[in-house]
């Protein structure tokens, strides 16, 4: 079987598509849509660009996964051009409608339904029990040397959050936490920095980007978790590892974050971080798996209704 996956180059929607593709047991040919003008003004309603003919070009895929708004144009005309043969899934809810793909997997807090949607409570992600184990057997040194118990922080956009990180991660370090933590891309410098200067004592520990990305070893050797509440995909992540996880709030929440942590708050896997820490158990939260055995379901059906010999 022959998975194709579209993407604009976000990360957060490439680790959805790769962590399903693993789900799915497919080794999946990943390419990059990359408009220009006009034609990434007109995503998701307009047309193509032809410079992003690769994303559609056959052999025609048999499943082909798409995320972001910038693919939308290519998944319908792949979609068209295979003469309707290639089944189409796409992740998060999109602006188009219902018949933007064959199956839509919009998250719970996006509040899109429909008879051709899976609605997980998390986005599908590449963090899996195994993954997890052996991150823990066989701990990065630079978590190792951190003392127990250890607390990550999984920093995101962080712009007007309610709590100084810095602050945070200094009082944590002085109740005899280890402490690790690591940014993204959209971590303003400054936030970035005041962090990097709170762990440079021993029992901390700032990943800035040199060397071996140690993300999944801060999961994995994780004794609670603080994630800033500006990503989805993080929040999602954290609460597959089953340890507490604190989310950090923006000042000024969006509505479908605000109901995304409402809901692991209520499933037990979450918690506003007010501080200090709580101690609670959960179950680790993890919609992968289901959403691969949809995409599964979904495609057999779809194969069933081709006409012979298409």
């Amino acid at each position: 079987m022959i998975l194709r996956i579209l993407t604009d180059g976000r990360a957060g929607h490439e680790a959805q598509m790769l962590g399903l593709a693993k789900a799915l047991g497919l080794t999946p040919d990943l390419r990059r849509v990359t408009p220009h003008h006009p034609y990434d003004w007109l995503a998701p309603f307009g047309p193509p660009d032809p410079r992003d003919a690769a994303a559609f070009a056959p052999p025609y895929p048999d499943i082909c996964i798409a995320a972001g708004r910038r693919t939308i144009p290519a998944l319908r005309r792949l979609k068209r051009d295979s003469g309707g043969r290639t089944f189409t899934v796409y992740l998060n809810a999109p602006a188009t409608g219902l018949r933007t793909a064959d199956l839509i997997v919009a998250p719970r807090h996006d509040r899109f339904t429909g008879p051709n949607v899976v609605t997980p409570l998390t986005p599908p992600n590449r963090i899996s029990a195994e993954r997890l184990a052996q991150a823990r057997a066989a701990p990065d040194p630079r978590i190792a040397a951190l003392p127990c118990p250890r607390a990550a922080m999984l920093i995101g956009d962080a712009k007007g959050v309610v709590h100084d990180l810095d602050h945070i991660a200094a009082s944590l370090r002085a109740g005899s936490y280890g402490v690790m933590a690591t940014a993204s891309r959209r971590t303003p410098p400054r936030i970035a920095r005041a962090l990097a200067r709170a762990l440079a004592a021993p029992g901390g520990f700032f990943w800035d980007g040199e060397g071996e990305n140690p993300y999944l070893a801060m999961l994995a050797n994780a004794d609670r978790i603080l994630v800033t509440g500006d990503s989805v995909n993080m929040i999602g992540e954290a609460v597959a590892t089953g340890v507490p996880v604190h989310v950090i709030e923006p000042l000024a929440p969006r509505r479908k974050l605000c109901a995304y942590v409402a809901a692991l708050e209520e499933a037990g896997a979450a918690r506003v971080w007010r501080g200090p820490f709580e101690d609670w158990s959960y179950a680790p939260i993890n919609s992968t798996a289901m959403v691969a055995r949809r995409i599964r379901d979904a495609y057999a059906a779809f194969r069933g209704r081709l006409r012979p010999g298409a």
